[in-house]
């Protein structure tokens, strides 16, 4: 299981929860579509938070956006 959650919440609400919960936070950002990316510390921090917070987690195919050389992009190798 990942340590990475999407939820559809701002990031003080999340982090809130995540002090109230004693859960570890790794990282936390923004998405540009919406919604915030959660790193907790362990997995099982991970578990809990989408246990708790079920009804506000995003998929994550729709909420990370893709990184990487547009389809015009032409190798210098």
């Amino acid at each position: 299981m990942s340590r990475a959650v999407f939820l559809n919440m701002s990031e003080r609400d999340i982090i809130l929860h995540c002090e109230s919960a004693k859960i570890g936070v790794s990282a936390i950002g923004r998405l540009p579509m919406g919604g915030t990316r959660l790193v907790c510390m362990s997995v099982a921090g991970a578990g809990q938070i989408r246990r708790e917070l079920k009804s506000r987690l995003m998929k994550a195919d729709l909420a990370t956006e893709r990184h990487g050389p547009g389809g015009d992009f032409v190798s210098n190798a």
